[in-house]
């Protein structure tokens, strides 16, 4: 085994190990599955983390209605398969309920507006800890996360209050009302992902693949044209060969022109990008807390 298949053997025993702390500490955890990479990773290192028996979390999903088709409809196939139940919740039913207010403008998303749907689920089935596919690499406010992330009973999260994990001794200890957002690919980074998606020879969405697509160049970036789009007049309807690195919602993910359809051809291609992953996400560049400041109102 060379070295760095040892690295993906200790990345992989350490999520194990907290997938099976988060089971054997909670009395109703629930994994977050949007269809993604990493959640797809995650829901990998459960099923082995549990085998021969069934994976012990209902998985739920926060749509916002913007996804990209193909990833919802990978998604249906992949719990199916795996056998687990699938909680959706949806946020237009909190537009609707006049929780929260739909954007409107050039740069509308329902990103932000995710944070409601995801409270009031935990609140609905009583989660106490909610298993999510976060990375550190990923962005500067995760970076500052721990494993095991306690979240107040507003679901809101304190960065100063960050409980210590020495020796990898995880604390699950909550207050009523209280609840933990526990990430077991921490440590990972997007490279560690897509080398074990090649090693696992794992299934994935087609859009991280390149695929010809109608695409809205906007400032410079190539977003998937859907009707959830608000076109304007600078806005510019091309045609182009792309994937997509990262998967969120259609009006805020942008593509970039590539050839890359294997697994193998995307890792020579990352490598090689001067750009992170998360650059690619329109909605983190609002502010430069844009994602923290959505963490501490109760997102991931």
């Amino acid at each position: 085994m060379d070295s760095y298949n040892k690295h993906l053997q200790t990345l992989e025993d350490e999520s194990i190990y907290i997938l099976r702390e988060v089971a054997a500490q909670f009395q109703k955890p629930v994994l977050l599955f949007s269809g993604g990479k990493d959640s797809i990773t995650m829901a990998h290192l459960a099923k082995k983390a549990f085998y021969p028996a069934k994976i012990p979390f209902t998985f739920l999903h926060v749509d916002t209605g913007h996804n990209f088709p193909e990833t919802i409809e990978f998604r249906d196939q992949f719990v199916s398969k795996l056998g687990v139940d699938l909680v959706v919740r949806y946020v237009q039913d909190a537009i609707d309920q006049n929780k929260v207010k739909e954007e409107s403008g050039k740069y509308a998303s329902r990103n932000s507006l995710q944070t409601v749907t995801l409270l009031d689920a935990i609140e609905e089935f009583g989660f106490d800890a909610c298993l999510g596919g976060a990375r550190r690499d990923e962005e500067k406010s995760r970076a500052k996360e721990r494993i095991f992330s306690v979240r107040d009973d507003f679901g809101q999260w304190d960065a100063k209050k960050q409980r210590p994990e020495l020796f990898q001794i995880l604390n699950g200890k909550i207050e009523f009302g209280e609840n933990v957002r526990a990430f077991p690919i921490s440590n990972w980074t997007e490279e560690d992902i897509w080398t074990y998606i090649l090693q696992e020879n794992l299934e994935l969405p087609s859009i991280y693949f390149s695929h010809k697509r109608t695409l809205v160049k906007r400032d410079g970036a190539y977003l998937a044209h859907s009707e959830y789009l608000n076109i304007v007049e600078s806005d510019e309807i091309v045609e182009d060969i792309v994937r997509f690195r990262t998967v969120g919602d259609m009006t805020c993910t942008a593509a970039l022109p590539s050839t890359a359809n294997t697994v193998k051809l995307v890792l020579a291609e990352n490598k090689a990008s001067k750009h992170s992953e998360r650059g690619a996400r329109i909605d983190d560049q609002r502010s430069e807390s844009a994602l923290e400041q959505r963490k501490k109102d109760g997102y991931f």
